[in-house]
């Protein structure tokens, strides 16, 4: 069930959720994980720009849509979304559990 904590600028959602939202034409999928995490196996459709990168490269954000941050648990991806909003983004969601539990839950990945 999607979680918007007051103190944060995004809303933590689960791999169930993040299903449904990608299954719209109007989402974009953020992993911030390392390329050669990434190139190990990514969430189809996701856009790799690692957690490193995201202030810098925030003009390869869109603002007009709901944007999914992911990594490997949850963690580098709620701190790629604190900077996203520190560049002005608000439509963010963090996926909890990342990769990994898109991975145990079944769902496909890219390599």
């Amino acid at each position: 069930m999607a979680v918007k904590n007051p103190q944060e600028p995004f809303t933590r959602i689960d791999v169930k959720e993040a299903q449904e939202m990608m299954a719209r034409d109007d989402i974009a999928v953020i992993d911030v994980r390392e390329p050669h995490e990434y190139n190990a196996g990514h969430v189809p459709g996701a856009k790799l720009i690692p957690v490193g990168t995201v202030y810098a490269r925030r003009e390869e954000l869109p603002r007009d849509r709901d944007v999914i941050f992911l990594c490997a648990v949850g963690q580098r991806s709620a701190l790629a979304c604190e900077m996203a909003a520190a560049a002005g983004l608000t439509r963010l969601f963090n996926l909890e559990g990342g990769t990994d539990a898109w991975i145990k839950a079944g769902l496909p990945v890219d390599k």
